[in-house]
């Protein structure tokens, strides 16, 4: 009896346990399967309705994005790389005197000094070993090496193996001038419907949102009625630098929540634009290094739905700071693929020796260098001029 009673006893303890074993693993599936659903309703795609170009349209296409698994992480080491090389410190105060292309290019200007300098001192004309000097000091300034070859052997063929170092000089301005495109590096405007968008793109750090707010000026200060959307909606600082460049230029800022798409964000800049009658809305986007893909996939749905809002995108400016140098050229690719860029905007141009880069840019992709800054002020933005760009860059004739 005694030995049954015991069974009996082992067998409720044992069947507990096996009931407590099923409850724990039960919540435990239930936890993975919670935790499972929250990565991916974290990583979900965002339906996002692109407005059909044709407003009678009954449908609307859906847009699907889908951002790569370490999406979050990029942005938010990009965000702090741009915190940390535009923040509001910068803003200038109150507009100062523009600086001129001349004093702007002075690091751009000393290989060539140099180069001529010596080339002065010799009244037997250019050797070979001056011929080598040359192509390295057009490489050195970020026209790459392929152009730079080109350029020389151009100047041969012009000139002879041993001109003079102002014959070379002058050859040399009218060589490089010739390189630049030849069309309007004026930025557009429809003169059929209002307002006018043009997007401001780029990586990190390059002064996408300085430049927003001298462009701001620029337009202003012509007469135009400017209105800025503030599409950076995922870098803490974005809105509230746009902000400080907005209240010195006079314009109004439309913003939307941390974080909120920024395709919508725009899209509802224009449509507040189109109705209040501003000429213009200038929109800022959040910096993206060329390499992300789910990055540069974002740009292209912000490209197509700004595309089938009431206004028209007259202008996509990629703005790439000139102290990059050949990796401007990358960048003008990737973004070009993304977004079809009209004109670029180099900055920093004062604080580079590598000027040359704008030229092969223009050699290479055919697009127009539009604006370049020349430094920290609200004036110092300036329309391209080639003729000056090259006399700065290589210097005076009485340099020579």
């Amino acid at each position: 009896m005694e030995s049954l009673l015991i069974v009996v006893v082992l067998f409720v303890i044992l069947g507990f346990g096996l009931a407590l074993v099923r409850t724990r693993a039960g919540a435990n599936r239930q936890r993975i399967d919670k935790g499972e659903t929250s990565a991916i309703d974290g990583n979900s795609a965002t339906q996002v309705e692109e407005r059909p170009s044709d407003p009678h349209s009954p449908t609307a296409v859906t847009d699907t994005l889908v951002p790569e698994a370490p999406a979050d992480e990029d942005r938010l080491a990009e965000e702090e790389e741009e915190d940390a090389r535009e923040t509001p410190d910068r803003v200038p105060t109150a507009p100062t005197q523009p600086a001129s292309m001349t004093s702007s290019l002075t690091r751009s200007r000393g290989p060539f000094a140099s180069l001529f300098s010596r080339l002065r001192s010799s009244d037997a004309g250019i050797d070979a070993e001056e011929w080598t000097r040359l192509e390295e000091t057009l490489i050195l300034s970020d026209m790459g090496p392929a152009l730079a070859a080109e350029l020389v052997a151009d100047l041969k063929g012009k000139l002879g193996k041993s001109p003079t170092a102002l014959a070379l000089r002058q050859a040399l301005t009218e060589l490089l001038e010739s390189k630049f495109l030849q069309q309007s590096r004026e930025l557009q405007f429809s003169v059929t419907t209002k307002p006018s968008v043009i997007l401001v793109v780029g990586v990190n750090g390059t002064g996408k949102t300085t430049t927003i707010g001298k462009v701001a000026s620029l337009l202003t200060s012509s007469g135009r009625s400017v209105m800025i959307a503030a599409g950076d909606t995922f870098r803490a600082a974005a809105t509230e630098q746009v902000g400080v460049w907005a209240s010195l230029t006079g314009v109004e800022v439309v913003s939307g929540q941390s974080g909120a798409d920024p395709a919508s964000v725009i899209f509802d800049a224009i449509e507040h634009a189109r109705a209040v009658g501003s000429d213009v809305v200038l929109c800022d986007t959040a910096g993206r290094l060329q390499t992300k893909t789910n990055l540069m996939e974002e740009l292209k749905k912000i490209r197509r739905v700004a595309a089938k809002s009431s206004g028209e995108v007259t202008e996509v400016l990629l703005v790439i700071d000139a102290t990059t140098g050949q990796n401007g050229l990358r960048q003008a690719e990737v973004f070009h693929g993304a977004a079809e860029v009209t004109g670029i905007v180099l900055t920093k141009l004062d604080g580079s020796a590598k000027g040359g880069v704008a030229l092969a840019i223009e050699s290479q992709f055919g697009i127009p260098i539009k604006l370049v800054g020349l430094g920290e002020g609200l004036l110092d933005l300036a329309p391209f001029d080639p003729q000056a760009f090259v006399a700065a860059l290589v210097g005076e004739e009485s340099d020579v």
